[in-house]
């Protein structure tokens, strides 16, 4: 089979990208990352989701970027709470993690020339509210292009890296949607920024994810 690596964080998109490779006939290698993440009860979800998707291996990789802080997720700043859509789209959030996406891609990367996986999934979206820069196509397509400058496999011709999002333009009903159609639970995964045993439904992420699966007409089964 095709292999892939996936990067899993046990969110909502995460999940619903992991499932689409699996549903293109790739075997999954999937990654997820113990950074010092406030958020923690994700670890615990993206382990639940590979497993229900039959991943071929699972890593899970341990590095704490509380070092430095500089995010809500890493450091002692508030989480907002309460924000209505426009709010949330006014600026970068504080939830932005620095850098971290070119940080989990480089390991992704690194994983797949060395299994031999041409292909690394991500669940980045740039359509319902994101605000974060590591997010959007163009960025993807630029590290894209370095993955293939800098490694041995891509110099030698050997491995074409491709960095696939396969949600990258879709609404978050739309990514529902998707999911459900291929079988996803949805009850496995996780999206409060404040990391309790139950989603606070304040956080920018608990709300979008509230209005998401009411735009999409699914219920949402981590309420119930």
């Amino acid at each position: 089979m095709k292999r892939a690596v996936v990067l899993l964080s046990g969110g909502l998109d995460s999940s619903t990208a992991a499932a689409i490779a699996r549903d293109r006939g790739y075997d999954l290698y999937a990654l997820t990352f113990d950074y010092g993440q406030r958020h923690r009860r994700e670890i615990e979800a993206a382990m639940n989701v590979g497993r229900a998707l039959g991943v071929r291996d699972h890593v899970v990789i341990s590095f704490d970027l509380r070092k430095w802080g500089g995010s809500a997720l890493t450091d002692d700043i508030d989480v907002p709470t309460g924000r209505d859509v426009t709010e949330m789209a006014a600026d970068i959030p504080v939830t932005y993690v620095p850098a971290r996406n070119t940080i989990f891609l480089s390991f992704a990367l690194g994983y797949a020339e060395t299994i031999g996986a041409d292909t690394i999934f991500i669940g980045a979206n740039q359509v319902d509210y994101s605000g974060y820069p590591d997010c959007r196509e163009e960025y993807l397509r630029a590290f894209e292009t370095m993955a293939n400058l800098a490694t041995r496999a891509g110099v030698e011709g050997t491995i074409r890296f491709k960095t696939e999002a396969p949600l990258i333009d879709m609404t978050k009903a739309e990514i529902i949607k998707a999911g459900t159609a291929l079988g996803l639970d949805y009850g496995l995964t996780w999206s409060c920024y404040q990391g309790g045993e139950r989603p606070c439904g304040a956080c920018d992420s608990c709300r979008l994810r509230s209005a998401a699966f009411k735009a999409a007409g699914v219920r949402d089964p981590v309420w119930h």
